[in-house]
């Protein structure tokens, strides 16, 4: 009895070929450890400064305002380093723009302990802002060309979370060092990531992805960027709702427990701490979802849960309820950015993967960039308390929206 279904391996026998599916790609392990260790370490560099921001102020003699514009120019040149390292990796590969930037960005931050002016001080935030832009478009187009299909979203929340844990890093880096030493030292450490960039360099395999897709000279790379202008101009605006909603919720918390509710520096960094680990939950935990039932419906939760939550946040009448708001609320926050890596590689074509998503995720940055100074400004005007709760709502209910407005390719196939 013959089989009625002819399958293709007895077609390749037939004609004296063999045929197997393709390889899975090599080196997913190290591509994932690789991109979520440089935005984790990329996060704690940007953090220290919003810990210290007091610190900071009262050694220059400036005001909170002025210290937060810092965190305003390290946002704003993040755009130039996402061209930069994007570029790069979409002409020459991902590994070795990874490596540069991650050198480039730890000289910076060693540099910035050193400072005795405040306007040497913003130059280097200045430049640290290029580093941290390079970063997180190169690791991410990286790691998700490298995993299956079906687990970029469990991926993506680990690898977007990556920043979180980032932030509960600084805040331990803050409690058990800046009582004792003060805020230069929390800047030495933060030249840890150059090691990172040999573990790159012995451990972490080229993308199969780029190799099969790569533009061969600048024109062609440039046309197939021209092509894309709406969706990049889409992208763009996603992300600097995205950022707002996050470093409205995040740049000036510490400051917030400070002035509003007279906190010391361990109990902001303990605070802070747990709020991360919510947004490390939340990012694992809505980026598994998103496999399951899809990338904009689950980002749509999260930034409308997170809404509801802001009175909770900004008005908690006790310490305990204060605590629960800020897990709950990172937990939300962090969870729609978990699907962030994953939805943006998704959309973007495979020739320009290492460039697009990086490149308007720091344009997005640079529109939101001011959200720290605003809110220290607001604040002055009326109290932290509201200019938190007013720039948070807007933020979570504006971006829910243009999330909703937006298509998704859930679990399209790279390199295709």
């Amino acid at each position: 009895m013959t089989d009625p279904k002819p399958n293709v391996a007895n077609a390749a026998l037939a004609t004296g070929t063999t045929t197997s599916p393709p390889p899975p790609p090599q080196g997913q392990t190290a591509a994932v450890v690789a991109g979520f260790l440089g935005w984790t370490l990329d996060a704690f560099d940007f953090f220290l400064v919003i810990f210290a921001l007091t610190a900071i102020a009262k050694e220059f003699h400036k005001s909170d305002a002025e210290v937060a514009l810092s965190i305003t120019f390290t946002l704003a040149f993040r755009p130039l380093g996402a061209f930069i390292f994007g570029l790069m990796a979409d002409r020459y590969g991902r590994r070795l723009p990874l490596m540069i930037d991650l050198v480039f960005y730890s000289v910076v931050e060693v540099m910035t302990g050193f400072v005795h002016s405040f306007t040497a001080f913003l130059v280097l935030r200045s430049l640290f802002g290029i580093g941290m832009g390079g970063e997180w478009g190169v690791g991410a187009s990286l790691a998700m060309e490298k995993v299956p299909a079906k687990w970029r979203g469990i991926v993506s929340g680990m690898l977007q979370e990556g920043y979180a844990l980032g932030y509960l890093l600084a805040a331990v880096c803050f409690f058990f060092v800046f009582p004792r030493y003060g805020w230069r030292p929390m800047f030495f450490i933060g030249g840890v990531p150059a090691l990172l960039a040999l573990f790159v360099r012995l451990q972490v395999k080229e993308s199969e992805v780029w190799q099969k897709t790569r533009h061969h000279d600048w024109s062609g790379l440039g046309r197939t960027l021209a092509a894309n202008w709406k969706l990049f101009l889409y992208l763009t605006c996603l992300m600097m709702m995205m950022n707002f909603a996050s470093h409205g919720t995040q740049d000036m918390f510490p400051t917030f427990l400070q002035r509003h509710w007279g906190l010391g520096p361990t109990q902001r960094a303990g605070i802070t701490a747990i709020s991360m680990v919510g947004a490390i939950l939340g990012g694992l935990v809505f980026g598994f979802l998103s496999d399951r039932h899809g990338r904009r419906r689950m980002m749509i939760v999260a930034l409308l849960s997170a809404a509801a939550l802001v009175p909770l946040w900004a008005y908690a009448p006790s310490l305990g309820l204060l605590i629960t708001g800020a897990f709950l609320i990172q937990f939300m926050v962090q969870g729609a950015w978990g699907v962030i890596p994953a939805h943006l590689s998704e959309m973007s074509p495979d020739s320009v993967r290492g460039f697009l998503p990086g490149f308007a995720y720091q344009c997005g940055v640079l529109l939101a960039g001011s959200v720290a100074y605003i809110e220290a400004i607001l604040a002055e005007r009326t109290s932290y308390a509201n200019a938190m709760a007013m720039t948070a709502f807007l933020a979570f209910t504006i971006a829910a929206v243009v999330v909703a407005l937006g298509r998704e390719k859930h679990g399209i196939a790279f390199g295709g």
